[in-house]
């Protein structure tokens, strides 16, 4: 079982990045994914998390209308669009199956699997 974030890298304020979360040995479709950041210095923050199923999502107040989640479950990925970047975006974010306490639905018992996360650097 794995969760791989890639697409990371160095942005100017005001750009766009788009990472993706694939999954490896379980099915994507019974799982609702959350993104998570590590801000450098700081303790790891929710972003925001999408459904299983109908695919609903979820942002923390500091991403809403900046960054959207959608996902192909033909694929076994999930992507996290973000958008009009600022400094403090800043981190490694890593996304992970998440349950109902962070606003998704899921079919299926979050495993509490971390993966390897990717750097993301906004600079001003």
């Amino acid at each position: 079982v794995q969760l791989q974030a890639s697409g990371g890298g160095l942005v100017q304020a005001g750009g766009s990045l788009r990472l993706s979360c694939e999954v490896s040995g379980f099915t994507l479709a019974y799982y609702a994914i959350g993104w998570f950041r590590q801000p450098p210095g700081k303790e790891r923050e929710p972003v925001g998390c999408i459904s299983s199923g109908d695919g609903t999502t979820n942002f923390a107040d500091s991403v809403k209308g900046r960054f959207s989640l959608s996902r192909d479950n033909a694929k076994s990925t999930v992507y996290l669009q973000m958008n009009s970047l600022k400094p403090e975006d800043t981190g490694v974010y890593y996304c992970a199956t998440v349950g109902p306490r962070w606003g998704c639905k899921t079919d299926a018992t979050p495993m509490g699997i971390w993966g390897q996360g990717t750097l993301v650097t906004v600079s001003s």
